[in-house]
């Protein structure tokens, strides 16, 4: 049976750079806003404000949750975020949806449109 997926897609565009952020790695608040700066070649932005925000909705939803530890040469009080595997499913749901809507929009450009 698949998992429906569709109460949490379309993903907003923080949720969606937070959870891509922490695909790869568990990793701070600081640390989550830096790799969203690099992975989207500093196009996209996100204030601790709106990140911790998204953070909490995305733990209430059961997407992302707080590491038991930070790594042993971190500062201690750092929060460290990782997604979970339910997180990953949708993330990996949302770059599918993402996939077929960039396929359409192909197919579209390629179609001259007739003047009316």
């Amino acid at each position: 049976m698949t998992e429906d997926f569709s109460p949490f897609l379309p993903l907003s565009p923080a949720a969606l750079h937070i959870l891509l952020s922490l695909a790869g790695e568990d990793r701070h608040g600081y640390g989550i806003m830096q790799e969203i700066a690099r992975q989207s070649e500093g196009q996209y932005k996100l204030g601790p404000g709106t990140l911790y925000d998204n953070l909490q909705k995305l733990e209430t939803q059961g997407l992302v949750e707080e590491s038991p530890r930070p790594p042993a040469h971190d500062d201690p009080r750092r929060r460290y975020y990782r997604l979970t595997s339910f997180g990953r499913r949708v993330l990996s749901a949302e770059v599918s949806r993402l996939e077929a809507v960039v396929r359409e929009a192909k197919v579209h450009l390629r179609t001259p449109r007739r003047a009316t």
